[in-house]
């Protein structure tokens, strides 16, 4: 027996692997350069976009029409905490440590990436988050999330 269907018959269910973020580019260089040179990622011929624990895939649109990144979501009212959702969309959320998340906006401010929302804190019942978004070159917006306990709490 497969350890597959071994699995199935224990109930056990199969695993998801590492999530990949595949994201169409209006131009694949200009992207992979930015990617690069600005976020600080290895960038490979076929697209891939690695920096610690995220990975994007770039990817060459058809045209230009279909570079779509994700607008605002409704905000919510039925959240755990008292946050009804976030004032920006979000194309990508990466968790970051509090520690790091200032240095990583300077480093990329450094390098000329676009900050498209300065690093600002408010609070989800006892945790306390600073979040900061960056845009690459198709607009695409990359959170930057970090939390804590609150300390007011």
């Amino acid at each position: 027996m497969s350890e597959q269907a071994a699995k199935t018959l224990t109930g056990q269910k199969a695993k998801f692997g590492q999530t990949i973020q595949v994201r169409l580019v209006s131009d694949l260089k200009k992207s992979q350069e930015y990617y690069r040179d600005v976020l600080g990622c290895h960038v490979d011929n076929w697209g891939h976009a690695e920096r610690d624990g995220m990975t994007v895939i770039l990817q060459q649109a058809v045209s230009p029409e279909d570079v779509r990144p994700n607008a605002r979501s409704q905000k919510r009212p039925d959240y755990p905490t008292e946050w009804e959702g976030p004032d920006y969309g979000w194309d990508t959320f990466i968790h970051v440590s509090w520690e790091d998340l200032d240095s990583i906006i300077e480093e990329v401010r450094r390098l000329g990436g676009h900050i498209a929302v300065e690093p600002f804190t408010d609070a989800h019942g006892n945790h306390e988050f600073k979040n900061a978004y960056i845009k690459d070159p198709d607009g695409y917006h990359i959170v930057l999330g970090a939390m804590r306990e609150n300390s007011r709490s």
